[in-house]
């Protein structure tokens, strides 16, 4: 493919995540909100697009990257307490809350495990392989604690808003419970598509 040439799958991508962004900001349940929760998906998609000809990821990372945007926009839309699926499935199962914040926060560490890797492997940041695993999910962890730095922040600056935003629903150990979430997310990446990442690296090596 040329360097310039924007490959048609990642075009549809796009087109998807544009068409979601739209669906979740209309009726969204806040304003201030939706710009607080939505907020990762517009830098990601900032520094995607102004890394492209520089740095394209594997096609099963891009796939992942906007299922992780899908799921931020659809927490952006109705807050990550308030997801009408998850209520279905508290009342099922008993649950004392909504828990689409912990799917959130395994895609937290799932979706960064892949573009981590990616990252370390094809621009040979570490020679010893072994320590390939490690590192992803220190990684991943690290971004999972600014996140809940960010929220913390940001939730001591808007006040009023700030119980919907944190999702802590009475939970006395939310941030704990996230973190937590992310390392499975990030372990479960390594166990479940390392393979399936590694033959697509070879694809673009090899073309």
């Amino acid at each position: 493919m040329e360097k310039g040439k924007v490959k048609k799958l990642h075009w549809i991508y796009l087109g998807i995540f544009v068409l979601a962004g739209i669906w979740s900001a209309v009726d969204a349940y806040g304003a201030t909100l939706w710009i607080l929760e939505s907020l990762p998906c517009t830098i990601g998609i900032l520094l995607l697009v102004f890394t492209y000809n520089k740095f394209r990821f594997t096609d099963i990372t891009y796939t992942f990257i906007l299922i992780h945007f899908i799921i931020l926009f659809i927490g952006a839309h109705y807050t990550y307490a308030r997801v009408p699926a998850f209520d279905w499935l508290s009342e099922i199962f008993g649950w004392g809350r909504n828990n689409y914040d912990k799917l959130g926060h395994f895609a937290q560490g799932f979706i960064p495990a892949m573009i981590v890797r990616e990252v370390l492997i094809r621009l040979h940041v570490i020679n010893k392989r072994s320590w390939l695993p490690f590192l992803v999910i220190s990684v991943c962890l690290a971004i999972s604690a600014f996140y809940e730095l960010f929220e913390w922040w940001t939730a001591v600056i808007i006040e009023q808003s700030a119980e919907d935003f944190l999702g802590m629903q009475g939970y006395e150990w939310d941030t704990q419970s996230d973190m937590f979430c992310a390392m499975i997310g990030a372990i479960m990446m390594l166990i479940t598509l390392s393979k399936v990442q590694d033959r697509q690296i070879s694809k673009i090596r090899e073309s």
